[in-house]
């Protein structure tokens, strides 16, 4: 059985230890409150007493906190820096391009192979096919942990040895989501007021995903290669759109 350590263990890395446990790997973790690793315990993880024997256990260390700024506060000593050395640290927890640059530059320093990621996906989904984690850093950490990451989620794509990749790449994916949920939103409004079901509404739309997800790609292509004479749509067109938006909600 194959080492891995995981750090912290919230709602997702409780989660992300549990599927490596399902896929024949030893687990080792820690996490502030050690209520939340018991609860792992029979499971079959093994508690570590501290950070640094923690990471020591294992050649990849996955960290999953709810910011970079708690991974740092964590990492950040003599004992774990010394046990980091020489070793892959994969961050998954949620922080901005800049806090990836950042971290690079501190895992240089302290001799670690860093891998920077980001988790497109629900912890019930972790596991699936359908789940993504954007990586980028470091491509020997990435080859050393693929096969691990691979366990974790369906998709994995590594975006080169920029660092900020996988963060910049899951800022646009939320920023993407977001506009979707918002859409929807309104759209239940719409729907309601008209008396109709919301959920075979949801239903269609997970239909024509793909049709919307084409779209999406056509005008990428558009905006990447500055080709803007064959519009598929007019703003005029669109702006007919927007004004039944306004009259239908008044």
């Amino acid at each position: 059985m194959k080492n891995v350590t995981v750090i912290g263990l919230g709602s997702m890395g409780a989660t992300l230890a549990r599927v490596l446990l399902k896929k024949g790997y030893q687990v080792i973790v820690w996490n502030r409150s050690i209520e939340k690793a018991e609860s792992l315990l029979e499971d079959g993880v093994i508690v570590a007493t501290s950070v640094a024997s923690a990471i020591s256990a294992s050649e990849v260390s996955i960290i999953c906190l709810s910011d970079y700024k708690a991974s740092i506060s964590i990492l950040d000593s003599k004992e774990v820096k010394q046990a980091l050395s020489g070793r892959v640290l994969i961050e998954l927890s949620t922080g901005s391009p800049q806090q990836a640059r950042d971290n690079e530059l501190w895992a240089q320093e302290n001799n670690v192979e860093y891998l920077d990621g980001a988790i497109a996906a629900s912890p019930l989904q972790m596991g699936n096919s359908e789940a993504t984690i954007f990586t980028s850093g470091s491509l020997k950490a990435y080859k050393q942990s693929e096969q691990i990451l691979k366990c974790l989620a369906g998709n994995v794509p590594y975006l080169g040895e920029q660092v900020s990749a996988a963060s910049s790449t899951d800022l646009a994916f939320l920023s993407y989501l977001f506009g979707s949920y918002l859409g929807f939103f309104h759209a239940a409004r719409i729907l309601e007021s008209d008396g109709l079901r919301i959920d075979d509404f949801g239903s269609m739309i997970a239909h024509v995903s793909q049709v919307v997800g084409e779209v999406i790609k056509y005008e990428s292509e558009v905006i990447q290669t500055g080709t803007y004479d064959n519009p598929q749509s007019s703003i005029n067109m669109c702006m007919t759109t927007v004004e039944l938006f306004m009259a239908q909600a008044q």
